[in-house]
C-alpha cells in the first residue's frame, strides 16, 4: 500500500476539502509516519500546512485572482517562523525523495508527478509569501516540465494536465510583447488549450480533479464565461457542501454575471449556514463584503451599509477587506446624506490604511463627499 490509497490519506482529504486543515494535518502526519519514504505523503502534509496558512490569511478567496490586480499586491502572507521552517523542511524532503526515485528509474511517472506538485507549491509560496515573482516563475516552469514529462511517459495520467493547463493558460494570457519574450526563452502557451487540459483534469476522477475544478472555474470567471464557471462551481458545492469557499464562489459568480437578486440570496444563504455551524472556520468578511457590493449595485444603500459594517464586528477579518468595507460604508453614508457617519468611517480607514488605495480615496472623500 502507498500513501495515495491509505485510509488516513482519504480521511485527510475529506477534512482538507472541508477546510478543516488541522484535522487534515493530523491524518496526513500519521499517513507520513506509515510511509516515510513516499513523496506523495510528504506533499499531502505540506499542502495541508501551507494552505492552512493561506486560508488563515484570507489569501484563498478567488476574487483576488479573478484579474491581474494581485500582481501589484506587495503585501506578503505572514507565516510564523516555526511554520516556515516546517514548510521548508517538507519541501526539501519531498524534492529529495522524488529526485532519488527518478535517479533509480528515469521513467517513473509518479516520481515526476510528485516533484511537479512540490515545485508547484514552492512556486505559490515564493509568489505569495516571499513576493519573489522571478523565483516563483522558475519553480512554476519546473513544475510544468515535470508534468509534461509525466504525460510523455503516460498520456492518460490526466492529473498532470492541471499544472500543464494552468501554465499554458497563464502564458497564453500574457500581453503579446511579453508572450514573444516568453516564447524566445522556451515558454509557450495558449488559453484555449490550457482550458481544455484543465477540463480534462477536472473530469478525470483523479486525485487532482477537485483542484482542477477550482482552477478551471477561476479561469472561466476570468474569461467572463460565468455560466460555464457556475456549472463547475455547482459540481464542487454538491460534492463538498461544507466548504465555505466553494459556496462563497457560487455567490461571487452570480454577482459578477449580473444576477444580482440571486447573488443576494446566495450570500445570505452562506451567512445563514455559517450561523448554523455548517462551515469550518468561515471567513465571513468576504461574504458580507460581497453582499454589500451586490446590494449597492441594486441601490439598496441602507442594506449595503449594514452588510459592510458587519465586517467591523468580526474578530479576525482580513485587513484589506475590512478597509474596503469601511470605505464603502462611508461612501454609502454620503449617498444617504449622513455626513458625520461618513467622515467617521473615512477617518477609520485612514488610521489603519496608511498609504493604501483605500486610505487615499478616504482622504479625497474627506475633502469632498462621495457622490454615487
Amino acid at each position: 500500500m502507498t500513501a495515495k490509497n491509505d485510509a488516513l490519506t482519504r480521511s485527510g482529504f475529506e477534512h482538507y476539502y472541508e477546510l478543516d486543515y488541522d484535522a487534515a494535518t493530523r491524518d496526513f502526519e500519521r499517513a507520513l509516519a506509515a510511509h516515510p519514504d513516499d513523496a506523495f505523503a510528504v506533499n499531502h502534509l505540506l499542502a495541508a500546512i501551507f494552505f492552512r496558512e493561506l486560508y488563515r490569511a484570507g489569501a484563498m478567496e478567488s476574487s483576488a485572482y479573478a484579474n491581474n490586480s494581485f500582481l501589484s499586491n506587495r503585501t506578503p502572507v505572514q507565516i510564523d517562523s516555526k511554520t516556515e521552517r516546517r514548510i521548508k523542511e517538507l519541501t526539501e524532503r519531498a524534492l529529495a525523495l522524488s529526485d532519488q526515485q527518478i535517479a533509480k528509474n528515469p521513467r517513473d511517472a509518479n516520481a515526476y508527478y510528485a516533484r511537479g506538485v512540490t515545485r508547484g507549491m514552492q512556486s505559490t509560496y515564493l509568489a505569495l509569501v516571499n513576493k519573489s515573482w522571478f523565483g516563483a516563475l522558475g519553480s512554476a516552469k519546473g513544475a510544468r516540465h515535470d508534468h509534461e514529462k509525466v504525460l510523455e511517459l503516460d498520456p492518460q495520467y490526466n492529473d498532470a494536465r492541471l499544472v500543464v493547463g494552468l501554465h499554458s493558460y497563464i502564458v497564453g494570457s500574457l500581453p503579446w510583447p511579453i508572450r514573444v519574450v516568453a516564447h524566445v526563452v522556451g515558454e509557450s502557451g495558449n488559453k484555449a488549450s490550457g482550458l481544455r487540459d484543465l477540463s480534462t483534469a477536472s473530469n478525470s476522477g483523479g486525485d487532482a480533479a477537485v483542484d482542477a475544478k477550482v482552477v478551471l472555474a477561476l479561469m472561466l470567471r476570468r474569461e467572463q464565461r460565468y455560466n460555464d464557471a457556475l456549472d463547475v462551481e455547482r459540481q464542487l458545492t454538491a460534492a463538498h457542501p461544507h466548504n465555505f469557499l466553494f459556496a462563497l464562489e457560487e455567490a461571487n459568480l452570480l454577482k459578477d454575471s449580473g444576477h444580482g437578486a440571486e447573488a443576494i440570496t446566495a450570500y445570505r444563504q452562506v451567512l445563514a449556514r455559517a450561523a448554523r455551524g455548517d462551515y469550518h472556520d468561515p471567513h465571513l468578511e468576504f461574504a458580507y463584503y460581497g453582499l454589500g457590493e451586490t446590494l449597492r449595485g441594486h441601490r439598496d444603500f441602507a442594506a449595503a451599509v449594514e452588510a459592510y459594517q458587519a465586517v467591523e464586528g468580526l474578530p479576525r477579518a482580513n485587513a484589506d477587506i475590512r478597509r474596503r468595507s469601511e470605505l464603502a460604508a462611508g461612501e454609502m453614508y454620503d449617498v444617504l446624506h449622513q455626513r458625520e457617519r461618513a467622515v467617521k468611517m473615512y477617518e477609520t480607514v485612514i488610521a489603519s490604511g496608511g498609504e493604501s488605495d483605500q486610505a487615499q480615496r478616504a482622504r479625497e472623500h474627506l475633502s469632498r463627499p462621495y457622490e454615487n
